[in-house]
């Protein structure tokens, strides 16, 4: 027989703000989640085979995400929550795919570094830890979407002025 542990109280280890920025974390990857593979099933329903990889890709990173979320909130004594889904954005083209992909990584890269920042004028420096990590993969994830949407423009220019 294993013993089990007592949760501990959330507001007896962290603030109840670090909680929520927990709480909207965890909201904001189980969204992303969601759109990227909405994402998916419309690139492959486009028979963008490839596209649709790529974005289940995305979807199986942000779902990493919210895992690392769920530890967190699970060491702190919290029950991880995603009670605040956001609607999937999406498009008749890979072009608006992308563009709602694009604001869904900056919305992540606002939160997570207010988060960050709040974090380290708590002198809290596992939870600040774990949202500059959030911040920069969702900063990478943002630049590559625009690279993409650089090349795709201008390959659709090239196709328009030919």
């Amino acid at each position: 027989m294993t013993a089990t542990r007592p949760m501990v109280s959330p507001s007896q280890v962290v603030g109840p703000r670090v909680l929520g920025y927990l709480g909207r974390a965890m909201s904001h990857e189980m969204s992303a989640v969601q759109q990227y593979l909405t994402h998916a099933g419309l690139a492959r329903l486009w028979g963008l085979d490839d596209v649709a990889e790529h974005f289940r890709r995305e979807a199986a990173e942000e779902q990493e995400h919210a895992e690392r979320l769920t530890n967190r909130m699970l060491q702190l004594g919290a029950m991880p929550n995603a009670s605040q889904l956001t609607p999937v954005r999406a498009g008749p083209s890979l072009i608006e795919l992308l563009e709602a992909d694009r604001l869904l990584e900056l919305r992540a890269v606002d939160l997570y570094r207010e988060a960050a920042q709040y974090c380290a004028q708590i002198n809290d420096a596992e939870d600040r830890a774990l949202f500059h990590a959030l911040h920069d993969e969702e900063l990478s994830h943002a630049r590559e979407i625009e690279a993409w949407l650089d090349r795709l423009r201008r390959e659709y220019a090239q196709a328009w002025t030919r």
